[in-house]
């Protein structure tokens, strides 16, 4: 029979404790719509008596109608030496009003004695207590044995007596924490096997990364037994961060055959990570796994050669599976073969041996010997590519433009461009202000732009990266600029290369700009305001 693993969201709680990362309560909703569509059984949203915005959640969630989730509210134990009906976080967690809640108390004795500064006994009482408690008030309830494989490491008799006292009070799961991410594969297996010879209750698995291995100590908990995956969906969190789900998932449903979501959610995998990365503000990188837009990516050579051949020679399973694209990179050392088969997805009728995959081919190294990179900018590869097969007409055209920059009393640097764009027979003219002149170029020309092309208020520069080509020119060097855009929904890079840093912006920005308005064309939803004939498919055809 096929295996079912229990997938538990964190993102809300442990994602919110990472560095840099701030949800708002709506920030929060949107989030747990998107997870809850997945089919993520549980989502721990925050701690209710810690702070007014987790409170508010809690009374604003209750008006969503989740299809497939539940909403999991996060406290402590009782504080030593007061009754559980005395502790306001804990009748914080009842206000809450969610059917689970994760409860975590202490599981490695030097934290009970040195962090609490109580007796091994009343930290057991406190567990059980507790939890009894909830389990009283009709509530299903997780327990988070806080630092267990420190404690197991340290005093295994002790560590397990935390999860028999959570047991006997009604704990439903035992969820094992490797919270300082120190732990290896093996001293997870070692952990997980004892508890399950001692104690006949599921067993969850909840790892940091702070040593990298959090996805594998995951995996390995679930080959033990373990039923429950915990982690944030991304992998950021406190320090190092979590076991990222958006690796686990796949690996533990594509890889090893568990059940954790739909075939069909499974698809939406990618999309969710870029979404949470965009309301989250995080640059999800592009090395990440399964999810990051690198992570079916194939360099020119012997690898390109060989995944067209077959896929599964360089790949664990189909990008499309999880929502994620295979690309195959070119640059200067491409082969005749990896240019013609590039060419070939977007004109079919192109071999290897027609005239334009020669031409293509020379183009590139004259265009990277200038200071261009396409490896990491397949959006301006693809409008490159495009205009060499004539099969792309521009969005618009730039007519003129001026920046000009200065400082104010306070010695603000202020920058301000204005910019002549033209659409069809159409012109626009429009001003913006930025914190320098790329960014005030960026802003007028989205400005002049959503005039014609409303989409473009959804897209927003991620991330700006400017190189010296040839450092011994000094000023005068060749720099090469790559722009990171995002719509919320997909992540693209284009490029530019000049002796002047605003213009090889431009050439980025332009291509940036054109990309959007390329795919919104291709999957048919283009708006187009005034009139404009402007759709691309039309004029290609």
């Amino acid at each position: 029979m096929e295996r079912r693993i229990e997938i538990f969201d964190s993102t809300l709680r442990d994602g919110a404790q990472a560095e840099g990362i701030h949800f708002s309560v709506d920030d929060k909703l949107n989030i747990v719509r998107k997870l809850d569509k997945l089919g993520i059984p549980y989502i721990e949203a925050g701690n209710p008596g810690s702070n007014p915005k987790d409170f508010e959640f809690f009374e604003r969630v209750r008006m969503l109608e989740l299809r497939s989730a539940q909403l999991v509210a996060f406290g402590s134990t009782r504080r030593k030496d007061i009754a559980v009906e005395d502790d306001k976080n804990c009748r914080a967690l009842i206000a809450a009003d969610t059917e689970v809640i994760a409860l975590f108390g202490k599981s490695w004795a030097l934290h009970v004695e040195n962090v609490l500064q109580t007796t091994r006994a009343e930290n057991l009482r406190m567990i059980y207590d507790t939890i009894d408690y909830f389990v009283s008030h009709g509530k299903t309830v997780f327990f988070d044995a806080e630092h267990f494989f420190d404690g197991f490491r340290a005093d295994p008799g002790y560590a397990l007596e935390t999860l028999r006292a959570a047991a006997q009070a009604g704990a439903q799961r035992l969820v094992l924490c490797d919270t300082n991410g120190g732990s290896f594969p093996a001293d997870i297996a070692d952990g997980v096997r004892a508890v399950r010879r001692e104690l006949d209750i599921p067993v969850a698995i909840h790892c940091h990364n702070d040593l990298g291995c959090a996805v594998a100590n995951s995996i390995e908990a679930v080959r033990c037994g373990a039923v429950q995956v915990q982690g944030t969906y991304i992998g950021f969190g406190e320090r190092c961060g979590n076991a990222s789900l958006s690796t686990l998932i796949p690996a533990l449903q594509l890889k090893m055959g568990c059940r954790c979501i739909t075939d069909e959610a499974m698809g939406r995998v990618t999309h969710t990570a870029r979404y949470i990365a965009e309301v989250a503000n995080y640059i999800l990188p592009a090395s990440t796994p399964v999810v990051g837009k690198s992570a079916f990516a194939h360099k020119a050579g012997m690898h390109v050669d060989a995944v067209q051949k077959l896929h599964a020679s360089f790949e664990n399973f189909p990008p499309e599976r999880v929502g994620n694209n295979r690309s195959l990179l070119i640059s200067e050392v491409a082969g005749r073969t990896a240019v013609a088969n590039r060419l070939a997805q977007l004109d079919p009728t192109v071999t290897r041996d027609s005239p334009v995959t020669q031409e293509v081919m020379d183009a590139l190294k004259e265009l990277e010997h200038r200071g261009y990179q396409f490896e990491s900018a397949q959006a301006s590869l693809e409008i490159f590519l495009l205009k060499k097969l004539e099969l792309f007409q521009p969005f618009f055209e730039l007519e003129n433009f001026r920046i000009i920059g200065e400082q104010s009393e306070s010695h603000r640097q202020i920058s301000s461009a204005m910019i002549k764009v033209r659409v069809g027979d159409r012109s626009e003219i429009t001003a913006a202000e930025g914190d320098g002149p790329v960014h005030a170029l960026d802003r007028a020309l989205r400005k002049a732009l959503e005039v014609f092309y409303p989409a473009l208020a959804q897209t927003r520069l991620i991330d700006f990266k400017v190189r010296v080509v040839e450092q011994r020119a000094a000023t005068a060097s060749i720099v090469r600029v790559l722009i990171e855009t995002t719509d919320g929904a997909s992540v693209w890079t284009t490029v530019g290369a000049s002796a002047d840093i605003i213009e090889a912006s431009w050439h980025a920005l332009a291509d940036s700009v054109e990309y959007k308005l390329l795919c919104d064309d291709r999957n048919g939803v283009l708006e187009v305001c005034g009139g404009i004939a402007a759709g691309g498919a039309q004029r290609q055809k």
